[in-house]
């Protein structure tokens, strides 16, 4: 599109004086077509961003604020409450997830109490921490006395939320793993595990009692991964595929983790729960492995990220809830080199630690540099530049002018 501008703006150069009421009639025109353009590049992106800190190279919360802003994306999940981000997110606009694990020190009301006046209240309205996640992936471990404390302390939490006046700004749940499903195929199937359903049941019944959402940690890659000969790779990467047909719905699935989703939903229901939303607060391709991580490559991590964003900012939902947007916190924003376990486990990030994108997801190459964040809060590097379409509309002016 670009190069049929540019050819058409050299010719307009070459008409003469009589031709300016055209000219003028074709600015506004491009005036008006490019309004969309312009709207969209600062329109905010509807997929928010995992920020882990695990690691020892990472840039300064302030700069960090800047490159976020810089593409637009306006949700943040941490896995702790650091101040020192929250700080330096405060008058940005940027939702903030905050997270504790400490479930056993949580169930009691006055540590929990103790814990929202610390570090939930002193960074509100400035920061907007909109939901506070207790545990992660704690029913698919194997500690029986986190899985005990877990709904105790998303209750202790919620009711120093409730006893300090933050419940209408912050919500309360808990990330869980896909694997908390005993099955999840086809999705109209999906239900939870029998040694779970101890805990599930009351965690649903709290959930939708004070309206939050249950969010779920998927990864189509694990499955790609464990058995590249039988999981269609276009499938679990949104590429054309025939799909998987589900014949208890007769819905035909195009990619997997859509068919996750869903499956949360069948099970949700097969527990009398049609009353909760179901968000993905973990889901991404790591871009490097080891040599037996079949799958993790540059390529795959683009297409596998590029093609989930695009979906969420079309909107789309799911085929058993097409109304519905799926909601999707994308991991990770950075690579993390002090990780353990797999080569995968350090490379899930969008952006390595300077700043630069680690593969082309049409960010504009926005970055930052090495050096201290500006008082704006940007690096020289993340300054908005003009759209293309823009410069063209800039011309012309100066042309008829």
């Amino acid at each position: 599109m670009e190069s049929r501008m540019i050819a058409a703006a050299r010719r307009f150069f070459f008409f003469d004086s009589s031709s300016s009421s055209l000219l003028l009639c074709l600015l506004l025109s491009l005036l008006s077509a490019n309004n969309g353009i312009v709207s969209a590049a600062t329109a905010p992106l509807k997929f928010g961003i995992n920020y882990g800190q695990i690691a020892n190279n990472l840039p300064h919360p302030a700069q960090v604020s800047g490159l976020l802003r810089s593409l637009n994306v306006n949700r943040v999940k941490l896995y702790d409450a650091d101040p020192a981000v929250l700080t330096a997110f405060a008058g940005t606009g940027v939702e903030f997830t905050i997270s504790n694990g400490d479930l056993l020190n949580m169930s009691d009301a006055r540590n929990a109490r103790a814990w929202v006046a610390q570090n939930v209240q002193p960074f509100l309205p400035d920061t907007r921490i909109t939901c506070v996640i207790l545990g992660n992936e704690v029913l698919s471990g194997t500690d029986a006395a986190a899985m005990q404390s877990l709904l105790p302390a998303m209750q202790a939490v919620h009711q120093a939320l409730v006893d300090l006046g933050l419940d209408g700004q912050v919500n309360v749940s808990t990330s869980q793993s896909v694997n908390v499903l005993a099955n999840s195929y086809p999705p109209s199937a999906g239900v939870f595990r029998e040694d779970l359903a101890q805990y599930m049941r009351p965690l649903l019944d709290f959930l939708a009692e004070v309206g939050s959402p249950f969010l779920i940690n998927a990864y189509p890659f694990f499955a790609y991964k464990a058995s590249p000969g039988s999981v269609s790779l276009p499938y679990v990467l949104f590429e054309p595929n025939p799909g998987a047909h589900d014949p208890g719905t007769n819905l035909t699935y195009d990619n997997m983790l859509y068919a996750q989703i869903d499956a949360v939903y069948a099970a949700m229901e097969a527990m009398g729960h049609k009353d909760i939303a179901v968000r993905i607060s973990e889901t991404g391709w790591p871009s490097a492995g080891d040599a037996d991580e079949v799958g993790a490559t540059i390529q795959n991590a683009a297409t596998y990220n590029g093609n989930l964003m695009k979906r969420v900012a079309a909107g789309q939902g799911t085929p058993l809830r097409p109304d519905v947007p799926v909601d999707v916190l994308v991991f990770a924003l950075f690579n993390e080199n002090m990780k353990t376990g797999q080569a995968s486990e350090r490379n899930y990030g969008l952006f390595y630690p300077n700043g630069t994108s680690v593969y082309d997801l049409g960010f504009g190459g926005a970055s930052f540099g090495p050096s201290s964040p500006t008082a704006s809060g940007f690096s020289a590097s993340s300054k908005p530049t003009m759209p293309f379409p823009v410069g063209v509309v800039v011309l012309l002016a100066a042309f008829l002018l």
